[in-house]
């Protein structure tokens, strides 16, 4: 892999802290199960504390975008690995479940600077930025797989608190390493740029350059990646349960000794596992081709599988494990795509608000999927569940569409040329 030296640094960088965010993420509903028995109070109370926790992951990713411009990405990174640390070692000093939701806002708001100022430094730094975002996907995936299967395995061994501790040790470890790293976070951009020194923060700043982006062609891409969200979290949050209660799983028998371990829980960490060959896949493809046009293809196959799922179930094993392996690809295949699209179509000095206004979009407005999938799974429909996945594809790939057919148009509309408007 003949990376520019200034390509690998960033990658190693951006590669541990997208692991780690997802490693933390993912470990906490396996700890959440112990404190369920820990602490005497009712799910829903507990529930509602650890979701409170998860909230600011996507609320902070807009202000975490602002700071990112006007401090710099790296500093921000480091931030977060500090703050998702810190969480984790206190929470070994929860006596109570609001103690341990305290700590768990303490991790959502570091974990909420993350992609915003991760996918800045990406865009500005690397040179060949769809091959690091491909092993940047790479290292999230590897973190979402890892996260909970270590939680899991240290609460055999331990209480939950030393457990918690011993989770936080890969943060420390990336502190010092992040201290020491060194890499231009501008080598990829033509502009004078210069990461940290931004215009002053205030209301007005914020406010025109927000106007400017949603100005553009990005309004384009941000509503596309809320439909991107939608697709990805309703898929992702209802899988594993519609997994579990397929004809398919209920035949598969394990040993004695694996009591209590469902089958379909390795068909959804395979699917993840795809995903991480489907990051990489795309990553690849979106330094070769035009963005529009892999977008456009993703969304279309996401489309297709999404309409397949349920005739594809019907066929046995085979087809349940075909049909996820194809969905897990293309569900992670698409995003290095509109990454680089977001880069593609705004300008460097606003890079980080950009990525922030993206990461609402995904986390945030996309998370309204799991209220839909809730609902259509319970008054409609496991056909209905996928017909409504599928609409969100659809909509996605018109969008990449109309990026595809108005590429042209919108760079004059950039550079303010008049043949815009005729």
């Amino acid at each position: 892999m003949a990376w520019e030296p200034n390509d690998r640094k960033i990658a190693a960088f951006t590669m541990l802290g997208h692991g780690l965010v997802h490693w933390f993420e993912m470990s906490i509903p396996i700890f959440l199960v112990v404190w369920l028995d820990a602490f005497p109070q009712s799910v829903a109370l507990v529930g509602l504390i650890v979701a409170l926790g998860y909230a600011p992951f996507g609320i902070g990713a807009l202000p975490a975008g602002v700071l990112a411009d006007r401090y710099g990405p790296k500093r921000l990174v480091l931030l977060c690995f500090t703050g998702m640390t810190l969480s984790f070692l206190l929470l070994p000093f929860a006596t109570s479940i609001y103690a341990v939701g305290a700590a768990l806002v303490v991790w959502g708001v570091a974990a909420s600077i993350y992609h915003p100022a991760g996918m800045s430094l990406i865009s500005t730094g690397a040179s060949e930025r769809g091959t690091v975002f491909a092993w940047h996907g790479i290292a999230g995936n590897l973190g979402i797989a890892l996260g909970p299967f270590t939680a899991a395995t240290l609460l055999i061994f331990f209480d939950w608190q030393v457990a918690a501790a011993l989770v936080a040790l890969p943060g420390i470890i990336a502190i010092l390493y992040g201290v020491r790293a060194e890499f231009d976070t501008t080598a990829a951009v033509e502009e004078d740029v210069d990461a940290g020194a931004g215009t002053a923060l205030t209301p007005t700043t914020f406010l025109s350059n927000s106007k400017h982006l949603f100005a553009s062609a990005f309004l384009v891409v941000f509503v596309l990646v809320v439909f991107e969200g939608l697709f990805y979290r309703g898929a992702l949050t209802y899988l594993p349960e519609i997994l579990q209660d397929l004809d398919a799983m209920a035949a598969i028998t394990l040993d004695a000794g694996l009591a209590g371990i469902e089958p379909s829980d390795y068909v959804f960490v395979g699917l993840l596992v795809v995903g991480m060959a489907g990051q990489y896949a795309g990553g690849k493809l979106s330094d070769r081709i035009a963005v529009e046009r892999g977008l456009l293809v993703a969304f279309g196959i996401l489309a297709l599988l999404a309409l397949l799922f349920v005739p594809a179930t019907e066929l046995g094993l085979v087809g349940v494990l075909a049909v996820c392996a194809l969905l897990g690809f293309f569900l992670f295949a698409i995003q290095p795509f509109y990454q680089v699209a977001v880069a593609v179509y705004t300008p460097a000095d606003t890079r980080g608000l950009s990525y922030g206004f993206t990461y609402l979009g995904e986390f945030g407005f996309g998370a309204a999927s799991i209220a839909i999938g809730g609902f259509v799974l319970d008054e409609f429909t496991l056909g209905a569940f996928f017909a409504t996945l599928a609409g969100f594809a659809l909509v996605g790939g018109s969008l990449a569409l109309l990026l595809l057919v108005g590429h042209d148009r919108f760079a004059l509309l950039e550079r303010g040329d008049p043949e815009a408007a005729d």
